[in-house]
């Protein structure tokens, strides 16, 4: 909202604010898509996370996919409708120095994503991990695209400045991605990844399922 309420071309859409959040809930089921293939891989815990799981994450990921998308379009919209510096910011988008963050955003989010329209793709392991994979770099794009070709810009042309990441942007986003990583393999190894309650209804519908 913030974002949305500034005077800043390319911010400046009622869409804006859900479409942030919902981008983020987009990148965080395939996140989570990501690390339960893992989890269910290497502790073998096919038993307890099985398809249906997997299955459910893939539609909450199609499902999310597809408002991000409209939020897209709706933004595209709202930049051709108002005009002047909303439609140069979005034509800047299509075609500027920063193109790749866009198009590339596009690609990674939607294309790979729409193979999960098909059961047989959302409960296999390895597409369902790729797929994650791929929405995961495009959100990384889109955030891209959304802060820096937003920003590199002012209102003046002698205050246009291209952005390059330093040693230190990268070094910082790398420690938070090892930052991340840390913590989840501690929480892993010391702490139980499965409920008890989980695995109390798994065993007690095996030994009906056997009775």
């Amino acid at each position: 909202m913030l974002f949305a309420a500034g005077p800043i071309p390319g911010w400046q859409s009622t869409v804006f604010p859900p479409y942030f959040v919902l981008g983020a809930a987009f990148s965080g089921f395939a996140v989570v898509t990501m690390l339960a293939v893992m989890v269910r891989s290497l502790l073998k815990l096919k038993d307890l996370v099985t398809e249906r799981h997997l299955d459910m994450l893939g539609r909450m990921v199609l499902a999310t996919g597809l408002m991000t998308a409209f939020g897209y379009v709706a933004e595209v919209w709202t930049a051709a409708y108002a005009g002047k510096y909303e439609l140069d910011t979005l034509i800047d988008r299509f075609t500027g120095p920063y193109a790749w963050s866009f198009w590339g955003a596009v690609f990674f989010n939607f294309i790979p994503m729409q193979l999960l329209w098909w059961r047989k793709v959302r409960v296999a392991a390895i597409p369902a991990f790729l797929i994650g994979l791929s929405i995961a770099v495009g959100m990384w794009m889109e955030r891209y695209m959304l802060l820096v070709s937003t920003l590199y810009r002012d209102w003046l042309e002698s205050s246009v400045h291209l952005y390059h990441a330093t040693f230190w942007d990268w070094s910082l986003y790398l420690g938070f991605i090892g930052f991340f990583l840390a913590a989840f393999l501690l929480f892993v190894r010391f702490l139980p990844v499965i409920s008890q309650f989980e695995i109390k209804e798994a065993v007690e519908e095996k030994a009906h399922g056997e009775a």
